[in-house]
């Protein structure tokens, strides 16, 4: 399994970049259009985006004088690895519990 980077947590942790996170599923934003929809300024996405970067969870592309960020989906992949430890854990609960109940008469 990846391990999971503490920056990754902290990255999502935060109410905004999830928001920033939410908005580059759809498509790629630059500072502007992310500001644009967002309760924030440009200088506090900027510094949101420069905290999703060092996490591996977006990437930059500069075009002209504009910077577009896009999700990076391998920056994912060791929280979901994280996240799914738990998910099986759940399962294999449930399934000792559903293999130790006992059989009811229809």
């Amino acid at each position: 399994m990846p391990a999971l980077s503490e920056t990754v947590l902290n990255a999502l942790g935060d109410p905004t970049r999830r928001d920033i996170v939410m908005l580059l599923r759809s498509r790629p934003h630059s500072i502007t259009e992310l500001a644009e929809r967002l309760p924030v300024s440009r200088p506090a996405v900027s510094k949101h985006l420069t905290k999703l970067r060092a996490a591996e969870l977006v990437a930059r592309q500069v075009s002209g004088t504009r910077h577009i960020y896009t999700l990076r989906h391998e920056g994912f992949e060791a929280a979901r690895a994280y996240l799914d430890q738990f998910w099986e854990i759940a399962l294999a609960r449930y399934q000792l519990i559903a293999e130790n109940l006992p059989e009811f008469d229809s």
